[in-house]
């Protein structure tokens, strides 16, 4: 019953993620991507604390370091897309000016 509980909360978190990033502006995607770079970067020291447990499981380890591996994927994709979303807000070179010599 628990495990049903649980995947009924996961469920419910994930439709609610959806329409809620579903209306947000595209101008504040940008501080969104900032907010969801800092979690990451907890889930990351998480991930470690789990990665470093010394109770003798391989599971443990194992899944630590994928949960390592996939948080820094996160968090670099999240700078990388937080950096080409700034690029479009900054303004572009227009063709150079031609100066007359009268």
């Amino acid at each position: 019953m628990e495990l049903i509980l649980l995947f009924f909360i996961f469920t419910l978190a994930g439709f609610l993620g959806f329409e809620l990033i579903a209306k947000v502006p595209s101008q504040l995607h940008t501080p969104l991507m900032s907010g969801s770079n800092a979690v990451s970067g907890i889930t990351i020291v998480g991930a470690i604390i789990a990665a470093g447990a010394d109770d003798g499981s391989w599971v443990t380890t194992v899944l630590g370091t994928a949960a390592v591996t996939l948080a820094m994927i996160n968090v670099i994709g999240g700078y990388f897309v937080t950096d080409r979303m700034l690029g479009m807000f900054k303004k572009k070179d227009g063709p150079a000016k031609k100066e007359s010599s009268s």
